[in-house]
């Protein structure tokens, strides 16, 4: 099921790879290039798993692995191009629940993002955004405490925008959520999805203060304002 995953990768070529393998699976990402916002954006998003280069500037994997174990006990894994058994176990001293050492596999990459989310519990969570409650593991959506019945490319739809309350998805990032559910998928499909999404989540569907539609980018959830 959907985790949030933050990627802190300095090379941005690597970045975004790591981005496309973990959104295809289903992951909500986000990524930074540095230390300092790997940790300010670990306070913020408050995600399910990190994938952390060990060299980045500023502020090293080693710091940011530090500073997260002295708040939280989110899996860590460091990717990391020392081979050393030394540097290797430094890294597991501070916290860090598993090392890939670069170059790596993305095979082999996400067959260790697998493990550890499972050993976290999946990354599973129950989203409450507002009047709606997303729950991942027993796959139910209720609207103002009542359960509504969504088809599994609405649910897929409603669990990645519950997972970032506020924050906008783009169409293009909601069709990656969608891989093998819909057999034909395009940008229009995502707004007809959203459209029987809003006849079941909104007090006004035609007037929706849920599902919010931000024009020319995509679309977010966020807790009810008045219509």
């Amino acid at each position: 099921m959907c985790a949030n995953v933050l990627v802190a990768e300095d090379d941005t070529k690597q970045a975004e790879l790591l981005r496309r393998y973990l959104q295809r699976e289903g992951h909500s990402v986000v990524v930074v290039h540095d230390g300092r916002a790997a940790i300010d954006e670990a306070r913020a998003c408050r995600p399910d798993l990190v994938l952390l280069d060990v060299m980045m500037p500023g502020v090293d994997g080693l710091d940011v692995c530090r500073g997260l174990r002295a708040e939280s006990d989110v899996p860590v894994l460091m990717l990391t191009a020392r081979s050393t058994e030394d540097d290797l176990l430094l890294g597991l001293d501070l916290g860090a629940d598993d090392y890939v050492t670069k170059p790596y596999s993305p095979r082999e990459l996400m067959a260790r993002v697998r493990t550890l989310l499972r050993r976290a519990g999946n990354g599973e969570r129950v989203y409450r955004v507002g009047g709606i409650t997303v729950d991942p593991e027993r796959h139910t959506v209720l609207a103002d405490g009542r359960e509504v019945e969504c088809t599994p490319a609405e649910f897929r739809i409603l669990e990645a925008l519950a997972a970032r309350p506020e924050r906008v998805l783009t169409r293009a990032q909601l069709l990656e959520h969608l891989h093998g559910f819909d057999r034909f998928i395009t940008e229009r499909t995502v707004d007809v999805h959203v459209k029987n999404l809003r006849k079941k989540i909104e007090p006004q569907p035609r007037r929706p203060v849920r599902l919010c539609t931000v024009y020319g980018v995509g679309y977010k959830l966020v807790g009810d304002r008045a219509p």
